[in-house]
């Protein structure tokens, strides 16, 4: 569904305003949104998944490990698919605590695509350079959203997501480097137009929510406190936007409605994007090439 079409339709979260500033922004900012109690099942729930990294060595398909990792220090970047790794992550993400608010953004009919948790664990955890997410899993229009949960708050030292207010309406970039991998990272060349001034770092306490449009240029600085950054991070869809291609993060619940209907009919959105990699034959993750893309 377009921003039009969206538009057409009440809020249930968002005020207006908010609603407006996401669309030409291209994010928004929700300090302290998610209730207390939904914060502590989550806390519970990536300490078990945390908890069994202990026994992980290396990188696989569910954990992305830092330098320094072990059993007696659990250093974890990322956990893919939190979702189907603890029931507790997908009856969250099914609630109307969240479809409501991807409703206001993406039209009333929601579709879960996939979700990871950057848990970036403290003591120089690595960041993530800039780039824009919409070209690892395309879709027939723009209306995905990433709705970001800090679990535990972010502060300035923690590596905060940051975002270029208003890339969303400018160019899709290429996410191949000169060899010709695809590392998830805007080549320096095409960032001469990124100034100080647009650059928006997103911080804030327990709970607080940041809703991301696909097409916005963001990254972020490493960890360099103590403490780990957890920042919990679903992508929805309207129902009638379908991925061109495979999930490079798959997961069972990729297509599941979340709220309202199916659609019977796409919505298409012209604006030429560049295609990732075939997914088909498996997914090499950025960290994974020589010249790593964070």
């Amino acid at each position: 569904m377009k921003p039009q079409d969206v538009l057409k339709h009440p809020t249930r979260v968002l005020t207006t305003d908010q609603r407006a500033a996401y669309f030409r922004d291209g994010y928004l900012v929700l300090p302290d949104y998610v209730p207390a109690a939904w914060l502590d099942r989550l806390r519970a729930a990536m300490s078990e998944l945390i908890e069994r990294s202990r026994g992980i060595s290396q990188s696989d398909a569910i954990y992305v490990l830092e330098q320094g990792h072990s059993a007696d220090d659990p250093r974890l970047h990322r956990i893919s698919s939190p979702q189907d790794q603890h029931p507790a992550f997908w009856d969250f993400m099914a609630d109307p605590v969240m479809t409501d608010l991807a409703a206001d953004v993406v039209g009333p009919d929601v579709k879960f695509h996939h979700a990871k948790l950057n848990v970036k664990s403290g003591k120089g955890t690595q960041g993530f350079g800039w780039h824009q997410d919409i070209p690892a899993w395309p879709h027939t229009d723009y209306s995905p959203v990433t709705i970001g949960i800090y679990i535990d708050g972010c502060t300035p030292e923690q590596g905060p997501l940051s975002v270029a207010a208003g890339s969303h309406e400018g160019p899709t970039f290429s996410m191949y480097d000169d060899a010709g991998n695809f590392v998830v990272r805007i080549r320096d060349n095409d960032l001469a137009w990124l100034k100080d001034d647009m650059i928006r770092s997103l911080t804030g306490g327990p709970g607080t929510t940041l809703l991301l449009n696909c097409r916005a240029v963001h990254g972020s600085m490493p960890n360099r406190s103590a403490a780990a950054r957890p920042l919990l991070l679903p992508v929805y869809s309207s129902a009638d936007s379908f991925p061109y291609t495979p999930s490079p993060i798959p997961s069972p619940h990729q297509g599941d409605i979340v709220r309202g209907t199916a659609a019977r009919f796409a919505s298409f959105d012209t604006r030429p994007l560049e295609m990732p990699p075939d997914w088909r034959f498996g997914y090499k993750p950025v960290w994974a090439h020589k010249k790593p893309a964070y």
